[in-house]
């Protein structure tokens, strides 16, 4: 019987978002909602706005340096300008070894003082927490200059479980 369970620990919202301003925005609403510990796990194809949803966060969470797609060189950390959390950014895409090579990272020692986001990181972070916040981003495939996203906000764990996650939409 723990899909009920599972089912009690799990807050979740979808929001329809036009623009990249109002991705960014989204970011900087999800920022009121974390705390160090976080784990923020973004999935969604290339150019859905993953990178643009972070550097909301960063905003809204008052980190120095300009958030930007850490590709290369896979993890990023933006210490706090005041006296919030840091934001590690980590780009898993070209991480194929899992946890393994997820360890190798040390986001485990540094997730209880941090804000970590991963992009690309389903299959890969789950085990570094059961409490964590899934940010799924649908958006048009093809030849398509649409602006338009789906967002799907899925907080898991006893962590989210009384959060509300209708805060984030405008």
């Amino acid at each position: 019987m723990e899909a009920p369970a599972a089912a009690h620990n799990l807050a979740e919202t979808d929001l329809i978002i036009n623009s990249p301003e109002q991705m960014r925005e989204l970011g900087r609403r999800l920022a009121k909602l974390l705390r160090a510990g976080d784990l923020v796990m973004l999935s969604g194809e290339l150019g859905a706005g993953k990178t643009t949803l972070t550097r909301g966060l960063g905003e809204g969470l008052g980190v120095r340096g300009a958030v930007t797609s850490p590709t290369f060189v896979i993890a990023r950390v933006h210490p706090s300008l005041g006296d919030g959390p840091p934001l590690v950014h980590v780009d898993a895409y070209r991480l194929g070894g899992g946890l393994d090579e997820m360890e190798d990272l040390d986001l485990d020692v540094s997730l209880p003082e941090s804000v970590i986001v991963v992009e690309w990181g389903e299959g890969k972070v789950e085990e570094l927490t059961e409490e964590r916040l899934q940010v799924r981003i649908h958006r048009a495939v093809g030849d398509t200059t649409d602006e338009v996203r789906q967002v799907t906000v899925t907080g898991l764990g006893e962590r989210w479980a009384a959060a509300d996650l209708t805060v984030l939409a405008a």
